[in-house]
């Protein structure tokens, strides 16, 4: 749907490494009314391009140079940090659960996480981006199905000492406070740590996000 004369065109901003398919997505965003403010095939600077091409949406692929891992996540997670009033579409090749909860996690909307193979329609990606922008979460249905096959009760696994230590990392405790109020070592924390992350599925992320995932995964636990 492109812009009406009334109202100025949505700005894109897109971060993706394969060129024919970054390509095709600034075709896409041409034709449905869409002003692509930047396209690159990194995530270099990614708050300051964003913030540089006044856009409205920054659309990422999940795995970007170097290392093709989880660059493009990390992207979005200091664009949203950083603009919050920038909307964020995820794109990947495979439904990550860790990733998507991850970019859910603030529950302020204005997020979106589809699979590339399934965006196929012009008419439903663009009303995707247009979603995004206006604050709406918009998941492709694999990765609702993914998120709601989970364990129902994710802590179920959990030994009593394990929910010790995550009740207290709720709390916001160091592992050292930890540590002192269980009366174990620092290290038995770090291994009990280690421990609630395998079993919560949090095993792909850096440290610090694990530990926001968990604590989240308890304040949501009935």
């Amino acid at each position: 749907m492109a812009a009406s004369q009334d109202s100025p065109a949505l700005r894109v901003v897109l971060f993706e490494d394969s060129v024919l398919l970054r390509e095709g997505l600034v075709r896409l965003f041409d034709e449905a009314g869409y002003t692509t403010a930047g396209a690159w095939g990194d995530a270099h600077d990614v708050v300051t391009r964003v913030s540089d091409a006044h856009a409205d949406v920054a659309i990422l692929d999940v795995r970007l140079p170097p290392g093709f891992r989880d660059e493009g996540i990390r992207a979005a997670l200091a664009v949203r940090a950083a603009l919050p009033h920038v909307g964020i579409l995820v794109l990947s090749q495979y439904v990550e659960g860790v990733y998507a909860r991850e970019l859910l996690a603030g529950g302020e909307g204005g997020v979106g996480y589809l699979l590339k193979d399934r965006v196929t329609s012009l008419d439903e990606f663009t009303d995707a981006v247009r979603r995004v922008r206006e604050r709406g979460t918009v998941l492709d249905p694999l990765v609702v199905q993914g998120l709601l096959s989970a364990r129902p009760d994710p802590l179920a696994a959990l030994t009593p000492r394990e929910r010790d230590v995550l009740t207290l990392m709720a709390e916001g405790r160091s592992n050292a406070s930890i540590a002192e109020r269980l009366f174990i070592g620092v290290g038995a924390v770090e291994k009990n740590i280690s421990a609630i992350f395998a079993k919560l599925g949090l095993e792909e992320s850096g440290t610090e996000h694990r530990r926001v995932l968990a604590v989240l995964a308890y304040l949501q636990h009935p």
